[in-house]
């Protein structure tokens, strides 16, 4: 494992404790719903930490501690990528949001606040994502649980148990490429007006 990844995974939890020791914010906007109609949905789970899976699933500690190392990696590969710190705040709200140097460059992204989990008991394989929130007042997902391509899960951040579906879980592409101020929450009214099912150009690739 190289030390950007054990730097990235140190942070993730850090952020994951900061976020969650706060109360939820009040909702100012309405609730976006996403159709997902004839998908397959899948009964997921939502975890704010590695230790909340484990603490919830004794008996799948292994599976939960691959579960989140699954979702860290995820989170490095697919996280919106944002120019400076002011646009990632802008849309996550104020210390969401980290510095990265890679060999490709610099960008700030979100910090991962939490990872949902589908089948993690069951013989077939689990699957896990990173899930992201905002605290911005500017944003259409605040105190909301969204997906790294913008998908937004209805009730606020306090509900942990949803029938994801099974887009959900897709391979998500690699990010190469940064984003300006309000471009990830274009992409989240996109999605709530079109369907999760719709395409868009995105900012990966």
């Amino acid at each position: 494992m190289s030390h950007t990844q054990k730097r990235s995974k140190h942070i993730a939890l850090h952020s994951m404790r900061k976020a969650f020791s706060l109360k939820p914010l009040a909702v100012g906007i309405a609730t976006v719903f996403l159709s997902a109609c004839g998908e397959d949905r899948d009964a997921s789970k939502i975890y704010v930490s590695v230790d909340d899976c484990k603490q919830d699933n004794p008996d799948a500690v292994g599976q939960c501690q691959a579960a989140f190392e699954s979702a860290i990696e995820e989170h490095n590969r697919t996280a919106p990528r944002f120019n400076s710190q002011n646009d990632c705040e802008y849309e996550f709200g104020n210390e969401r949001c980290q510095y990265v140097q890679s060999q490709s460059g610099s960008f700030f992204m979100p910090f991962m606040a939490g990872f949902i989990v589908s089948r993690l008991m069951q013989p077939s394989p689990y699957y896990s994502q990173p899930l992201y929130t905002s605290f911005s007042p500017y944003s259409p997902f605040r105190s909301r649980w969204v997906t790294s391509n913008g998908y937004v899960f209805d009730g606020d951040i306090r509900r942990r148990s949803y029938y994801a579906p099974s887009s959900v879980y897709k391979p998500k592409p690699t990010v190469n490429r940064t984003i300006n101020r309000g471009g990830f929450g274009s992409t989240v009214r996109a999605k709530s007006s079109w369907g999760s099912s719709s395409k868009s150009s995105g900012w990966g690739g």
